[in-house]
C-alpha cells in the first residue's frame, strides 16, 4: 500500500522593505538668512571694535617692512589694559622692537595713528652713532632698519641726541616747541632717557621717518594695538594721504577698480607684521 505524500506547508513570503525616500533638504527661510547674516556681522563687528582695527599705511617711514598701501589688521588686545571679562585673553606690555599703532602724541590735523618700531622703553639709554642705536651701552643689531651710508648721513639723525632739534611751526612736518624745550632735560652724558610711562619710537626708513627724534615720547595711553598681517597691499604713491576733496576720492576709487588686479601686491597678502 502505497504512503501519501502529506504536502509541505507553504512558507509565507516575508513582506518587501518600503523604499525608502530621501529626505528633502530644509529650506531656509528669509528671516533665517537675515539672522545669520546678522550673527557675522555682530561676530565682524565685536572683532574689529574691540579685538581688530583695519590700519592703512599712509607713508613710506617704515619701508621696506610696510609700504604705501598696505592694509593691516591691527591687535588692539595685547597691549590693552588686563580685562576681567576676558580671563583667557594674553595681555603684556610693548617691548624693544615691536612694531606699535599709536596715537601721533602731538596735535596734527592730518594725521592721527603713526605705526612705528619700539625702540627705548621707560629708564633705558639711548643714542645713535653713524645710524646705529646704541641702547644701554649696547649696540643694537637691527637688519629691518635703513643703513647709514656718506650720502644719506645726516647728524641730527645719525648721531643722536647730538644735535638738538628745533622748533618747527609744522608738527606734521619738523619739531614741536615743547619738544624743543624738554629736550635738553632729558640726556644724561649723551644719552636720551626714557622717562617712566613713556617710549621711544623709530621707524625703519630712519632717513625719512618723522618719529621720536622729532616729536618726543609716546605716552603708554597712546599705543593702539600691533600689526599682525597685511591682508591686501595695493601701489599707492607717497602723497596719496594728503590728497583732499570729493574729486579726488572719486578718481582714487576708480583708479583702484582699474586696476585691482595688476596693482595689487598680491605677494604681499597675509604676509605677517614684523
Amino acid at each position: 500500500m502505497t504512503k501519501k505524500k502529506t504536502p509541505t506547508p507553504k512558507t509565507p513570503s516575508e513582506p518587501l522593505p518600503a523604499p525608502v525616500r530621501e529626505a528633502s533638504p530644509l529650506e531656509e527661510t528669509p528671516w533665517e538668512a537675515l539672522a545669520s547674516i546678522c550673527s557675522v556681522l555682530v561676530v565682524g563687528l565685536f572683532i574689529l571694535t574691540f579685538l581688530g582695527e583695519n590700519f592703512l599705511i599712509p607713508s613710506g617711514s617704515m619701508k621696506d617692512t610696510l609700504l604705501v598701501g598696505d592694509h593691516l589688521v591691527v591687535d588692539r588686545i595685547t597691549f590693552a589694559p588686563p580685562s576681567p571679562w576676558m580671563p583667557l585673553v594674553h595681555y603684556r606690555e610693548p617691548r624693544r622692537g615691536d612694531i606699535v599703532v599709536f596715537h601721533k602724541p602731538v596735535a596734527d590735523s592730518n594725521v592721527d595713528h603713526l605705526v612705528k618700531r619700539l625702540i627705548g622703553v621707560p629708564g633705558d639709554h639711548i643714542h645713535l652713532r653713524n645710524g646705529i642705536v646704541i641702547l644701554n651701552g649696547v649696540a643694537q643689531s637691527q637688519p629691518h632698519a635703513q643703513p647709514t651710508t656718506p650720502d644719506n648721513h645726516t647728524d641730527f639723525l645719525d648721531e643722536f641726541p647730538s644735535v638738538a632739534p628745533e622748533a618747527t611751526d609744522d608738527p606734521g612736518t619738523g619739531t614741536p616747541a615743547a619738544w624743543a624745550t624738554s629736550f635738553p632735560s632729558h640726556i644724561e652724558n649723551g644719552d636720551l632717557v626714557v622717562p617712566p610711562g613713556m617710549y621711544f619710537m623709530m621707524g625703519d626708513n630712519r632717513h625719512n621717518s618723522l618719529d621720536s627724534r622729532y616729536w618726543g615720547f609716546v605716552p603708554r595711553e597712546n599705543i593702539v594695538g600691533r600689526p599682525l598681517f597685511n591682508y591686501w597691499s595695493f601701489k599707492t604713491p607717497d602723497d596719496q594721504n594728503r590728497q583732499t576733496g570729493m574729486g579726488n576720492t572719486i578718481a582714487w576709487l576708480g583708479h583702484v577698480a582699474l586696476h585691482f588686479f595688476s596693482d595689487t601686491r598680491w605677494n604681499r597678502t597675509l604676509h605677517l607684521t614684523q
